[in-house]
């Protein structure tokens, strides 16, 4: 067998077991929030504390995402990858022995807390999974790595949307405790197989000092800085306003734990496979294949700006909400899912592979400040001003990522690939 056939074979050994390990993380990062939401939801607390709930999820994830890439880049990213399911599962184990007859106080800040360590889990896994994938593809492969980026990226948010359906299922089947020990159980085999993956996965060989943590490329800074505002868009009325609103009896339509685990699940599936088809879907026919450049970005970011602002015209003049946010949502979720793709084909498109770790992970440090905003804006803003709020501050936040994406170069190797 020659080595560069073993070398592929290699290759797609360790891609399947990054992929299956963040595919069965995903699905009880998904199973949390939703059973998360609707327990405390249920408890009768409000939109803003329940937003709280997941403050530090996602102030835990900027920390860690500006720190793992430099772990990785020392300590190798399968100590990061089979690090974040380690301590995914030590915040199941937490969030179920959770005592319900505690002070309300005390559980805000219990659920906080084995929060923070989910939302450690959860950046310590992409950031390895996606520097990974940068790792395993052929270099002069931009197309195929826009492929393999695809597949992992739409995969994990099909997951994740199952991962919603799992958590609304598993709370009214086996209740809040049992649900989460059930996973933390399945997330132990998946932990054992951690040994099959190079243990230098990543590493650079040499001291990172402090100052290098900041990306020194105006690439990767500019996408960034989109990347935070265009995430932050989405979360705003996605995160807490919609599924509150789906299950208030009062202002919004009264559903069950089952319908909106269901709904939110078959939206963020989709989702997932629109990003799974995005090489094919933005192939003109008859064309080479072409790897996305800054154009591609822009105008789908710019394509995106309208949406929100739409669904919240159309929500404030009296059209029924249901068909309002399920038309709405089909529309953004096609659209956002462009974006996502193309983002997380250009932030390993502008790394060289001795700085895959550190840029990947300044990259989704970004991500995580957007998801941030969004969170607590999502709570706070649904409260006083309802999801037609939500909706326009979400406009906002699109706008400036699409202004921001006008400054983004085109990538060194964005060009024709004719295999």
């Amino acid at each position: 067998m020659s080595s560069s056939v073993a070398a592929s074979q290699s290759n797609f050994k360790n891609y399947i077991l990054i992929t299956a390990a963040y595919w069965g993380f995903t699905i009880t990062d998904g199973a949390i929030r939703m059973l998360v939401l609707l327990h405390f939801n249920q408890l009768g607390y409000t939109p803003f504390q329940i937003a709280m709930l997941f403050l530090f999820y996602e102030i835990f994830g900027v920390v860690t995402n500006f720190l793992a890439g430099w772990i990785g880049s020392q300590a190798g990213l399968r100590l990061t990858l089979y690090g974040g399911i380690g301590l995914q599962i030590f915040a199941l184990v937490m969030l179920g022995l959770l005592n319900q007859a505690w002070p309300t106080a005390g559980q805000v800040a219990y659920v906080m807390v084995a929060q923070a360590f989910a939302g450690i889990a959860k950046d310590l896994t992409k950031m390895s999974s996606k520097s990974a994938i940068r790792l395993v593809v052929p270099k002069e492969s931009e197309s195929r790595l826009f492929k393999w980026v695809a597949v992992l990226t739409g995969s994990k948010n099909a997951l994740k949307g199952v991962g919603f359906f799992v958590g609304a299922a598993l709370l009214t089947w086996l209740g809040y405790s049992n649900a989460l020990f059930v996973q933390a159980v399945v997330l132990v085999g998946i932990l054992c197989t951690g040994w099959m993956l190079p243990g230098d996965m990543g590493k650079i060989g040499q001291k990172v000092s402090f100052r290098q943590l900041f990306s020194k490329s105006r690439a990767i800074n500019t996408l960034s800085a989109a990347r935070f505002f265009l995430f932050g868009s989405r979360d705003v009325w996605f995160v807490v306003a919609l599924p509150v609103f789906l299950y208030d009896t009062e202002v919004g339509l009264g559903w069950n734990f089952w319908q909106v685990g269901t709904y939110m699940a078959c939206w963020v599936i989709g989702y997932g496979l629109v990003q799974f088809m995005a090489p094919q879907l933005l192939k003109k026919k008859g064309q080479p294949k072409l790897a996305p450049k800054a154009k591609t970005i822009q105008f789908w970011t710019f394509a995106l700006t309208g949406i929100p602002a739409a669904i919240a015209i159309a929500f404030l003049s009296g059209v029924p909400p249901e068909y309002v946010i399920t038309g709405g949502l089909i529309i953004f979720g096609i659209v956002f899912a462009f974006n996502s793709a193309v983002h997380s084909y250009l932030v390993l498109a502008y790394t060289e592979d001795q700085d895959v770790a550190l840029n990947v992970g300044f990259y989704y440090m970004a991500n995580s400040g957007g998801r941030l905003l969004g969170t607590v804006a999502s709570g706070l803003i649904y409260q006083f001003y309802g999801l037609s709020g939500c909706l326009w501050f979400s406009t906002l936040l699109i706008l400036a990522a699409g202004l921001i994406s006008m400054k983004l170069p085109d990538p060194k190797s964005a060009r024709p690939v004719l295999s």
